[in-house]
């Protein structure tokens, strides 16, 4: 067996020592240099060994930071979708402004605002005392006319009497009847009613002033019959269907709810070239009024395979767009461009459409102290 170096320096050392104990003082001298010179060539021997380890983590070291730290990911195939935001606004299908239809002074107002009414229900009556008048005398007549124009038939019957005398007392009758339908018509119109059930939203009216046909009385609407609507750029015509989901934000009430499109208009307006789209209002534990602003958000484009990166991760030179990503052997990492074609960037993500392929490794994090085969060290990110 071999002993090692080391021991037999130290066993050399004891051996010297030990003689020395027993010999003279001159050559105890000698004997001590000898133990000297033994640890010093020990010495230097592990110097040596240091030096040489100091060395090749010096190597190693130098090696290291040649290289970039950096850390990546693997591309994966995912759902994606682009959203359009426009503006868009509470509308109504029954908001109405009542008007007068007839002349007359004011004489009643039975509701008040904000209160809820049900169709055929009283809102506003005119003075009618003329026209009520006016019903009563021709009931009058048209008794009168009735009784004669009986008689005249009976008699024209029997052959009695003139022919003229039968027609004259018919049509009397018939003037009278005409004449009673058009004052009950006029009576009708003094008496504004409710066309739906609703909520009176402002009462315009006031007790004692006169009234002319197209007159504003009363607005009334009906909340339950609110929806929403916009107008949409023409670029986008065909990207929206019925039934497809629609975020809302309602900024006075700072409430997001989402929705989906009732109904998609099939004229461009030619003034803004637009489109109309519809969307059903949303059950809402707040008050919304017609024509308050509301927030629209639209999907406009979906992949349900796209490939995807942070928008971040995108540079430009003069060949075009492109991401960094890996090349080389495990031990030999090296950062490459990769040219890319670009689609929808939406929510800090952008598609790419060539360039890129699934499980490829993209550089994330240390991206741009990157060049064109610099070297590369992957660690873990934290």
């Amino acid at each position: 067996m071999k002993i090692p170096q080391k021991y037999l320096t130290l066993l050399s050392i004891c051996l010297i020592a030990s003689s020395c104990e027993n010999s003279s003082g001159e050559e105890s001298r000698r004997k001590r240099i000898e133990v000297l010179k033994i640890q010093l060539e020990e010495i230097n021997n592990e110097i040596i060994e240091l030096e040489k380890d100091l060395h090749f983590l010096d190597a190693e070291a130098a090696l290291t930071s040649n290289r970039t730290l950096v850390t990546t990911f693997s591309l994966v195939a995912s759902k994606f979708h682009h959203e359009t935001e426009v503006r868009g606004s509470v509308a109504s299908r029954k908001n109405v402004l009542l008007t007068a239809e007839s002349m007359g002074k004011i004489q009643n107002i039975y509701i008040s605002e904000g209160q809820a009414v049900k169709k055929g229900q009283p809102l506003v009556s005119l003075n009618s005392e003329v026209v009520q008048n006016g019903i009563e005398e021709i009931k009058t007549q048209l008794n009168l006319a009735t009784v004669l124009f009986e008689k005249r038939s009976n008699l024209w019957s029997q052959n009695i009497g003139t022919e003229i005398q039968y027609l004259q007392a018919k049509n009397n009758k018939e003037s009278l009847i005409r004449r009673l339908k058009t004052l009950e018509s006029q009576l009708k119109m003094s008496t504004i009613v409710a066309p739906f059930d609703g909520v009176v939203d402002k009462v315009v009216a006031k007790i004692g002033e006169f009234s002319q046909p197209g007159l504003p009385m009363v607005r009334l609407i009906n909340p339950k019959s609110n929806y929403l609507k916009a107008d949409i750029p023409e670029s986008l015509l065909g990207k929206f269907s019925l039934g497809d989901r629609v975020q809302i934000y309602f900024p006075n009430q700072n409430q997001n709810q989402s929705s989906v499109i009732s109904s998609l208009g099939q004229v461009i307006n030619d003034q803004n070239r637009t489109f109309e789209l519809e969307i059903a209002m949303p059950e809402v534990e707040f008050v919304v009024r017609p024509n308050q602003v509301v927030i629209l958000r639209l999907v406009d484009y979906s992949n349900d395979e796209a490939i995807v990166v942070p928008s971040k991760l995108i540079q430009t030179d003069n060949r075009g767009s492109f991401i960094y990503v890996l090349e080389g052997k495990t031990e030999d990492k090296k950062a490459s461009k990769a040219y890319v074609s670009t689609g929808y960037s939406f929510d800090d993500r952008t598609e790419i459409v060539s360039g890129l392929i699934e499980h490829q490794m993209v550089v994330n994090k240390g991206y741009r102290a990157l060049a064109q085969g610099t070297l590369v060290e992957i660690t873990v990110d934290k």
